[in-house]
């Protein structure tokens, strides 16, 4: 179970990590009683990662515009997800930022202490960087300040950083966690740390033991796409791909990848990760399958590129699904639009072209099941991407 940034950073107070003056935020008005100073930032509480790419993080300076980005960002969807609150919280001016983590190695059985020097929208693109200690005897001090010597820091911030790692250890065996990550760990002028994000995954198999946390779940029930979205977030106005995916840090890396190499996104899907707690084998073929039938219905969406990767669901499987999907006539006309004033009328279009790379078990049999359908299947990512900006370059023309 995942827990919101402000329920993370609750936990992070109890053992003495230091966290910003913030306050939740249930609607818009609530910032007329805001208690903390300006200026603030308002952060959507979702439990999907980059919402400062998409709009989801705002500075602002005066009530009258906290209250205009308050109503921007709770009807601002994030990877499918809108917020129900908000967390306002003071403005904090770092000078350095840093990554932390203290994460359960399922493969050794133990726990790892992950860290580097670059936090933050830095950490995706320098994680061959990311430094890590392994646990492996009765935890102490040493391991902390083995971390942040290994990370390359120096004089007082050994000590500072090291305290801090050492509190989330303390928190991760406490409360039977799986994950403590801080991204990212600030640093001000005046040598100060101060924990600017927070996430916080716990083990279900221990949430008996922990009533307080297992309070705080409000996890549907049954976590499906039963229905199509209203809209899908528009990247460029003026792109022909969308891309379809399972797992957020997936789905940003491809997107990525995607503009890096010149191609106009359109739309993006993270259609979930297979292991996801509730999710029965073929819930991961659902989702690839509603999620083909949402990119689709857009006539501008040209081309598709999916990209999955499989663990406990066999690519044969992925790829029967995506072959009956290919195989059906096109969809009859449908109404999309949040509001009935903004209704709009879908006609049945063409399955776009797809671009498909898997990676998982029996890939051999997911190839002969997608050889006789019109998709291209890659084995690799920068083929797949480089084939879909070629496509969609000679539509252009």
């Amino acid at each position: 179970m995942n827990l919101l940034e402000y329920q993370a950073k609750e936990l992070f107070r109890e053992v003495g990590i230091p966290v910003l003056p913030a306050q939740r935020i249930e609607r818009p008005t609530d910032l007329k009683a805001l208690k903390i100073p300006y200026p603030v930032v308002l952060k959507s509480q979702v439990y999907v990662g980059e919402r400062g790419r998409v709009g989801g993080i705002r500075f602002v300076s005066n009530t009258i515009d906290a209250i205009a980005a308050a109503h921007s960002i709770f009807n601002l969807s994030i990877v499918g997800e809108y917020p129900k609150v908000l967390l306002a919280e003071a403005k904090y001016d770092a000078q350095q930022e840093f990554y932390l983590a203290v994460v359960l190695n399922r493969s050794i059985r133990r726990p790892v202490l992950l860290g580097s020097k670059k936090g933050g929208i830095d950490v995706q693109t320098s994680i061959d960087e990311m430094q890590h200690v392994v646990v492996d005897q009765e935890f102490s001090s040493f391991y902390a300040r083995r971390l942040t010597i290994k990370m390359g820091l120096s004089g007082d911030l050994i000590n500072l950083v090291s305290d801090v790692v050492e509190r989330m250890y303390r928190l991760f065996i406490d409360k039977d966690l799986d994950l403590v990550e801080i991204n990212p760990l600030g640093v001000n002028a005046a040598g100060e740390v101060m924990a600017l994000d927070g996430k916080v995954s716990v083990n279900d198999a221990a949430l008996g033991r922990h009533p307080a946390l297992a309070a705080l779940d409000n996890r549907p029930q049954k976590f499906v796409l039963d229905r199509l979205p209203d809209s899908l977030t528009t990247i460029d106005a003026d792109g022909q791909i969308a891309i379809l995916c399972n797992g957020a840090a997936l789905t940003m890396a491809t997107m990525d990848l995607v503009s890096q190499a010149g191609g106009k996104l359109l739309h993006y899907l993270n259609i979930g990760s297979e292991t996801h707690h509730d999710w029965q084998p073929e819930t991961l073929c659902d989702r690839v399958d509603q999620g083909l039938k949402m990119l689709s219905q857009n006539k501008q969406v040209k081309v598709i590129l999916v990209n999955l990767v499989g663990g406990t669901v066999p690519s044969d499987r992925i790829a029967s699904t995506i072959s009956k999907f290919l195989q059906r006539p096109p969809a009859p006309p449908i109404a999309i639009g949040a509001h009935k004033d903004n209704l709009r009328i879908s006609r049945g279009v063409p399955v776009p072209k797809l671009v498909i790379r898997l990676l998982g078990t029996n890939m051999n049999e997911a190839k002969e099941i997608l050889a006789s359908t019109p998709a291209l299947v890659l084995d690799d990512l920068d083929s797949a991407i480089e084939q879909l900006i070629a496509f969609t370059k000679r539509r252009e023309g």
